[in-house]
């Protein structure tokens, strides 16, 4: 069974993550808080939330095209029972196919497109235990997105700092 995989949540715990750092609001990014080495912890204060949210970011560009771009989001929702890893992929990516994860050269699995907005596509996954021990013991992580069935587009990505930086999400 995959880790890294489109996990349906339900209404109530969908509107949840939403309403802890909307989408919307996770492209904006906000402000620096801190660096943990090739990760930021950005913060912001959401329309009519009552305090600031905070997110572990890193955004990086694609191997072979330096024009195309992809952020990893990690954020706890507000009520801290659940832990969210949101990608924005570029406009343009083959939704079925959904977004790729290896960590390490490691095949961790696929996760499904939730949404597109006007500047990205987002995938989500609820964070378990395992996929934070392995992004936290890892050395580099590749996200794949898909333009065909047959044609990925790699995006290499640094761990170092990933496990810093999450200890410091508050």
């Amino acid at each position: 069974m995959s880790v890294f995989k489109h996990i349906g949540l339900t209404a109530v715990a969908l509107a949840a993550a939403l309403l802890a750092f909307p989408a919307e609001r996770a492209l904006a990014q906000g402000a620096v808080k801190s660096v943990h080495k090739d990760w930021q912890i950005r913060c912001d204060t959401p329309p009519g939330a009552k305090s600031e949210q905070c997110a572990l970011i890193q955004s990086v560009t694609a191997e072979d095209r330096a024009n195309v771009g992809l952020t990893v989001i990690v954020l706890k929702t507000a009520d801290a029972k659940s832990r969210l890893m949101r990608v924005v992929a570029p406009l343009g990516v083959l939704l079925p196919s959904g977004l790729g994860l290896k960590i390490d050269n490691n095949d961790v699995g696929r996760a499904g497109f939730v949404r597109c907005l006007p500047n990205g596509c987002i995938a989500e996954v609820v964070m378990d235990d395992e996929l934070i021990k392995k992004l936290r013991t890892g050395k580099a992580a590749t996200f794949i997105i898909f333009q065909t069935p047959e044609e990925g587009i790699g995006f290499p990505m640094s761990l170092n700092g990933f496990g810093e930086g999450y200890d410091k999400l508050p």
